[in-house]
């Protein structure tokens, strides 16, 4: 397979990962960007801040070209978990385009790079070609943008990709509650011993 080809290819599934994860935010109020979803803190704007902070880790730092704003860096104790949620002081739009340029920086990296052309990771203690570190970033992207869709569900029902997904995938709320009702009965059908 030629690599100019898979290039490409995990290129625009990184891009599309990316678009969609900012999609996410479109619409919602600013507490429900910021708001902590799960037990861990996890929320929507986080999300593209931890994205936004290790596109620019893997795609600049690892390769020797460094995203040229001042980020906090992997290895500082006092930094952990700051890349995991907004401030009340960082602005929507800051974090956003602050995604945006890191996306120019990472794909900057990903145009002037072959496959194998190879950087080395600190927090992996290896050094890695291109490929893995695509390949890697591409996987943690989608998940981040799964973790989303669902942080979106819970807040407004809406689904999919991007704006023109249709909320409830286009069914009614009587659809969704009856189908929800259909799994959670073969989950209890299957669970013999009750909930635990």
């Amino acid at each position: 397979m030629n690599d100019d080809v898979v290039k490409a290819h995990l290129h625009q599934k990184l891009r599309a990962a990316r678009e969609a994860l900012v999609w996410k935010l479109d619409g919602l109020s600013e507490h429900d960007i910021r708001r902590p979803m799960t037990a861990t803190g996890t929320n929507l704007l986080g999300l593209v801040k931890h994205n936004a902070i290790s596109d620019s880790r893997y795609f600049g730092d690892v390769f020797d070209r460094p995203f040229p704003e001042p980020l906090p860096r992997w290895d500082d104790p006092a930094a952990d978990f700051v890349d995991h949620s907004a401030t009340e002081h960082e602005t929507r739009d800051e974090i956003v385009d602050l995604y945006r340029r890191v996306w120019t920086h990472s794909d900057a990296t990903i145009e002037t790079l072959n496959l194998d052309d190879r950087g080395y990771v600190p927090w992996w203690q290896e050094e890695v070609p291109l490929f893995n570190v695509m390949a890697g970033r591409l996987v943690d992207a989608v998940r981040h943008a799964g973790h989303a869709d669902i942080l979106r569900e819970c807040l407004d029902g809406r689904v999919g990709v991007d704006a023109s997904s249709l909320p409830l995938h286009g069914r009614d709320s009587s659809y969704w509650a009856s189908r929800r009702a259909l799994i959670e009965n073969a989950a209890r059908a299957a669970d013999q011993e009750g909930p635990a």
